[in-house]
């Protein structure tokens, strides 16, 4: 039987704390009763143990067994001596759920006078809406004399894209490119393609929890790297435990942010960059790269950034997106890679959606163009919003401990003696969302961070504080 983590579980309960009439176990036992209705924690699972729950949560050990009780009653819970509490399920297929990644996103239907920071997501540029307005028919021109279906994405794009690589320093031609709907559809369709179950994926520690969620959905065993360090891994340990690892077992593919990782904001240096590159010539590894946050850096460069895999002789996927830059709500990505792999991940494409929108495409296109304009633009303004919140949490939270990102629209703030896991918990029943760092671990680690934007100002930031102050305070160990 599978037993689901306590954290994972945690971030699964969104809003039953703070939301719907009865006293506080009653609708934990509802909460954890529709978990099992929609399939999201599959049938049989043996849940967390009371003590274990109750901490998590941040609430007492006898609301977690008043739950429990109320579900062993309904039948939604079975005890099995000897193996803990295994939660019955509804019939559904099981199948691997994300995370709660997205139900932030879900309750914006209403005012639920709730303040976000769970996401990082930048408000869209004035350019999105020239650009939008500025297509004629003649954009459209002999598209629209056929069926608009182009599984690989419209040749104007993928040339596009081809010469924005190509300015960087990097031989591409439009074969090498598939256009998708964003970046996180392009790490879904590497991991459906190449990772099967139990396949050894390595991934850094931290890292971007929509890859986690895509390649614990295909059965991967994720091996961490880096991490040791206060900035996620930029200290150069990945590499050297990454050939230990491969002296022992060869890792189905590599998945790695050397340029403006999410979370933590930090980009690799040269050495750092060419010691990964060396290593993972040296043995040969399939590596992904994902840049969808490296047009957010804070630095002073003017052009696109180079992929480390370009220095690689080996199939390898860059993965990158306008969303980031632009606007989350034009869903543009893309793989870069060779003519074959793109071959390979289109045809999955096309199974789930047939190809992406051709309108959005062609403001992609006219977007291209802007990005010099675009990256000064986000630059400025994140760069002053960056040093509003340091300065904040300098003055509210002086023990509070961070590195200072190198792009990127979040701190990766660690709080001493506090388990974030709890923290969040406590905070979302005071109208405050967070997401807690084990959420970006491999191995459910960095139960003492915190990731805080500061993207949208530093208004919110502020309103939050005494609540995460407050809360931090009945969470510490």
């Amino acid at each position: 039987m599978a037993r689901i983590a306590s954290t994972r579980l945690s971030r699964l309960l969104t809003g039953w704390s703070s939301e719907g009439p009865g006293p506080l176990p009653r609708r934990l036992a509802d909460a954890l009763r529709e978990l099992a209705e929609r399939g999201d924690v599959p049938g049989g699972s043996v849940l967390p143990s009371q003590r274990e729950l109750a901490l998590v949560l941040g609430v007492s050990r006898s609301t977690v067994t008043a739950a429990y009780g109320l579900l062993e009653s309904e039948g939604w819970l079975e005890s099995v001596r000897g193996s803990g509490s295994r939660l019955r399920g509804s019939g559904a297929l099981d199948r691997y759920v994300a995370e709660g990644r997205l139900a932030s996103f879900d309750a914006r239907s209403g005012d639920s006078g709730t303040a976000d920071l769970s996401s990082g997501a930048l408000p869209g540029l004035g350019a999105v809406g020239e650009a939008v307005g500025a297509l004629t028919r003649g954009d459209l021109g002999g598209l629209l004399g056929a069926d608009g279906y182009h599984p690989y994405g419209i040749p104007a794009l993928r040339e596009g894209i081809a010469s924005y690589y190509r300015a960087a320093g990097v031989a591409t031609e439009a074969e090498q490119i598939l256009v998708t709907s964003g970046s996180q559809q392009a790490v879904w369709l590497v991991a459906q393609a190449l990772v099967g179950p139990g396949d050894t994926v390595v991934v850094e520690d931290p890292t971007y929890r929509g890859a986690l969620e895509a390649l614990r959905a295909r059965g991967a065993r994720l091996v961490p790297v880096g991490g040791g360090g206060p900035d996620g891994g930029a200290d150069g340990t990945g590499p050297a435990e990454l050939r230990r690892l491969c002296a022992r077992a060869r890792p189905r593919l590599v998945y790695l942010q050397p340029t403006v990782h999410n979370p933590t904001g930090r980009t690799l240096g040269g050495a750092a960059r060419r010691e990964w590159v060396r290593v993972l010539a040296e043995q040969e590894l399939f590596t992904v790269e994902d840049t969808a946050c490296a047009e957010l850096a804070l630095g002073d460069e003017e052009a696109a950034p180079v992929p480390l895999v370009a220095g690689l002789p080996m199939d390898s996927v860059t993965v990158g997106t306008l969303s980031k830059l632009f606007w989350g709500g034009l869903r543009v990505g893309w793989v870069r890679s060779s003519p074959r792999v793109v071959a390979r991940l289109a045809k999955i494409k096309t199974s789930v959606d047939l190809a992406c929108s051709v309108v959005d495409q062609l403001v992609a296109v006219r977007l291209l163009d802007r990005l010099p304009e675009a990256r000064a633009r986000r630059r400025a303004k994140l760069r002053g919003q960056r040093h509003a919140a340091e300065a904040l949490l300098r003055g509210a939270a002086p023990h509070w401990e961070w590195t200072r990102p190198a792009g990127g629209p979040a701190l990766w703030v660690r709080i001493p003696g506090a388990d974030t896991e709890a923290l969040a918990q406590l905070a979302r029943r005071h109208g405050v969302s967070v997401v807690p760092g084990a959420a970006f671990s491999p191995v459910d680690g960095f139960r003492d961070r915190l990731r805080l934007p500061y993207a949208h100002g530093t208004e919110a930031l502020a309103a939050a504080l005494p609540v995460l102050l407050e809360c931090a305070d009945r969470a510490a160990g």
